[in-house]
């Protein structure tokens, strides 16, 4: 008889986002033109001056087990790049490095929910959030958002949703958002900052996509709202997507020195140190910044700029202006109820794009809005004017 699984990976589904990669990337080998507009990474190399590091440190047979919770110097770099970029002080003791911001969301989540502690996310929310709090024991509760407030949680939404969860601990909030592009301004957080502090929350706040802002727009970290407010958030950041690094895997958690510390007892347990030639490299990334960064970003802007265009123009479709992060999600409501294809959710929809014009998107279903599809614009501008083509021709399809 074949061993039973636990209750709580029953309940864990495979990522939408990295399932859509794999058939797009097995679709291609076929020898088919997939575009994919699925994953959320970078097209761009690792900087030479990063990668100049990490040879570096092979030559200088840097390659053993590291501290736990991340070599002096990269977590001294970290307390250095968030005083001067986010107006934060931290020491190194409320800093943990991690393989990977995933594994930083997870171990802070870990080590403050107990069984059916709730946690607290806007919804559309990125796809791994409910899993990582289910991964904690912790149930997951979303707070639906709408278009017309740019999909940004409001302090109604929040004060109704902790009056209906009476254990709601941990309110994880995304700026810039990873499905939407949507940027929180400094009055806003303080709105709900104010409604957190009454209530003790905990705020996770993922800011992994800081870097990546447009139109001027000013990314605000949570944290730094106040002295009370740095207490009651932990700031989740790395250097996947703005220095090109997702392969690297590290990201990092700065936080109150005691969660911090229990995050770390529980990383110990898990996986350990981030590999050592990854954390010199980043030592390097964060102290010795060059303009690639910054050429990176004013390319994604145009891309942005070009596909919220294009989007803009096709018949019954409405679209968000990102203000961050590398993606865009138009509505495609119209087409789910108006098409003769039979097509009733976001996935069949995707499904159907993918397999009949070869455009890989990630349904909105896998963020919890069935209404929306997700563009990723990390992706040349040759490859977004084929696929957006691509994906205009399939909505006039469904239109005949």
């Amino acid at each position: 008889m074949a061993i039973k699984l636990s209750n709580r990976t029953i309940l864990i589904k495979p990522s939408p986002t990295l399932t859509l990669s794999a058939k797009a990337k097995e679709m291609s080998a076929a020898g088919i033109d997939v575009v994919n507009f699925g994953v959320g990474e970078p097209d761009f190399n690792t900087p030479e001056y990063i990668k100049k590091a990490a040879h570096q440190a092979i030559d200088d047979n840097f390659t053993r087990y590291t501290a736990n919770p991340g070599i002096p110097e990269l977590k001294n770099a970290i307390c250095a790049k968030l005083l001067r970029e986010n107006k934060l002080s931290y020491q190194p003791n409320q800093i943990l490095v991690s393989p990977g911001a995933k594994a930083s969301i997870v171990n802070i989540l870990v080590a403050v929910c107990d069984f059916n502690d709730q946690v607290l996310m806007p919804m559309p929310y990125w796809v791994s959030y409910p899993y990582q709090a289910m991964l904690a024991d912790a149930q997951p509760v979303y707070i639906p958002t709408l278009e017309e407030d740019s999909y940004k949680l409001t302090p109604a939404a929040l004060s109704k949703a902790i009056g209906e969860n009476p254990a709601a601990k941990v309110l994880i909030l995304n700026s810039p958002s990873n499905p939407t592009g949507a940027v929180y301004t400094r009055p806003e957080l303080e709105k709900l900052a104010e409604v957190c502090l009454k209530h003790n929350l905990l705020v996770v706040s993922d800011e992994i996509y800081e870097r990546l802002v447009y139109d001027g727009t000013e990314h605000v970290s949570t944290a730094s709202l106040s002295p009370e407010m740095q207490e009651h958030t932990v700031v989740i950041n790395g250097v996947s997507k703005a220095y090109a690094m997702t392969g690297w895997r590290l990201g990092y958690a700065a936080g109150p020195a005691h969660i911090i510390a229990a995050a770390g007892r529980v990383q110990a347990h898990a996986t350990s140190c981030v590999n050592s030639i990854t954390q010199k490299a980043c030592v390097t990334a964060l102290n010795e910044e060059d303009d690639s960064i910054e050429m990176m970003r004013k390319q994604f802007e145009q891309r942005r700029n070009f596909l919220y265009e294009e989007l803009s123009k096709l018949p019954h479709i409405s679209c968000f202006k990102p203000q961050g992060a590398f993606y865009i999600m138009p509505n495609i409501s119209w087409y789910l109820k108006n098409n003769k294809a039979g097509i009733q959710c976001s996935d069949e929809f995707c499904t159907q794009l993918l397999e009949k014009h070869h455009v890989a998107l990630v349904s909105g279903g896998s963020f919890g809005i069935e209404s929306n599809v997700r563009f990723s614009y990390a992706n040349s501008m040759d490859n977004l004017r084929k696929g957006v083509s691509r994906f205009a021709a399939f909505l006039e399809e469904l239109r005949a």
